[in-house]
């Protein structure tokens, strides 16, 4: 029997280098969660639909179970356990999260964190459309989406409006 086929990754995650050989199937998110600990990026599908994967590779969001990790050789990738600010404090989004109840079971946060940080700081004037077609790439079972809405918002620092819920 011969070993399995190995290569080396480079890659900065939360501003620290990574190194590892892996085998070229390994998918991003199992590098992530299994090499590196960072378990706060989810596997909710492992096809890409749901978004509990989500995380930043050079600046867009991506689906990390989609993802080969020798894909992002080189690259910098940021999970959500980097998106504090260096003395761990939360980011606005983040408080934004839990002052307008954005999350409750938090299996999705981790990856709506990742997509609407990487899209606020890509747009930090959004119009409320486009935060809901960010959001609308991620399904969340809890919350009916309200709060992440108002979060969200709040952040991008537009006027919270009453809003019904749909059905």
């Amino acid at each position: 029997m011969t070993a399995p086929e190995t290569r080396s990754v480079s890659l900065q995650v939360n501003g620290r280098l990574a190194t590892h050989r892996i085998e070229p199937r390994l998918l991003l998110v199992d590098l992530l969660r299994s090499l590196l600990g960072l378990t706060g990026t989810h596997v909710g599908c492992s096809y890409g639909v749901c978004g509990a994967c989500t995380v930043i590779v050079d600046g867009s969001p991506a689906r990390s179970c989609l993802l080969l990790a020798a894909s992002v050789d080189g690259a910098e990738v940021r999970t959500v356990e980097g998106l504090a600010d260096e003395r761990g404090r939360n980011t606005e989004l983040q408080q934004a999260f839990s002052d307008e109840h954005g999350l409750q079971c938090g299996f999705c946060t981790p990856g709506l964190l990742c997509s609407l940080t990487a899209f606020l700081e890509g747009d930090p004037n959004p119009t409320p459309v486009a935060i809901d077609e960010v959001i609308a790439g991620h399904l969340c079972r809890c919350t009916g989406y309200s709060g992440i809405r108002r979060a969200a918002r709040r952040a991008a620092g537009l006027p919270l409006t009453a809003e019904r819920t749909k059905p």
